[in-house]
């Protein structure tokens, strides 16, 4: 399980006296226990991986977004931290679908669904992130699925 993974690795890294990375993966658990905490009054069960890699994609989105900002802003210092978080953050992520792949499973989708125009994409959409979301880019899929029904 990945948050076993991120609880060795946060032991291994105070033990290193790695503070920033110990920063980093204390940051991670707290958002998972804080996503944790929202999930016991949801009815919906997520799997405890799937759960895990949602909090872990939203903060390196998190991450990516606060690097485009500084680095826009001057402040490449502060550019440097995020990206030292992200590294940290990506360790624990699956590896993402290509966009080979992701064009593949949309002309999949595609041919199983009989989407052939734009008023389809949401069905597309939505069984694309049904088979593959925890390993789909949702930024990449969504221009792939608008070219793919235009």
């Amino acid at each position: 399980m990945i948050r076993d993974d991120i609880k060795s690795a946060t032991i291994a890294a105070m033990k290193a006296g790695e503070k920033d990375r110990t920063a980093a993966l204390r940051q991670i658990s707290a958002k998972i226990k804080d996503r944790d905490i929202e999930e016991r009054t949801s009815s919906k069960v997520i799997p405890d991986d799937e759960l895990v890699v949602s909090v872990l994609q939203k903060m390196a989105k998190q991450r990516r977004e606060s690097i485009d900002m500084y680095v826009t802003g001057g402040r490449e210092e502060l550019a440097a931290v995020e990206r030292a978080e992200l590294a940290v953050i990506e360790e624990f992520l699956p590896q993402m679908l290509s966009e080979a792949d992701t064009i593949a499973a949309i002309e999949a989708i595609k041919a199983e669904t009989g989407a052939a125009s734009i008023k389809d994409m949401g069905t597309v959409m939505a069984e694309l992130k049904a088979r593959h979301g925890a390993v789909l880019d949702g930024k990449l899929a969504s221009g792939l699925v608008k070219a793919a029904l235009s």
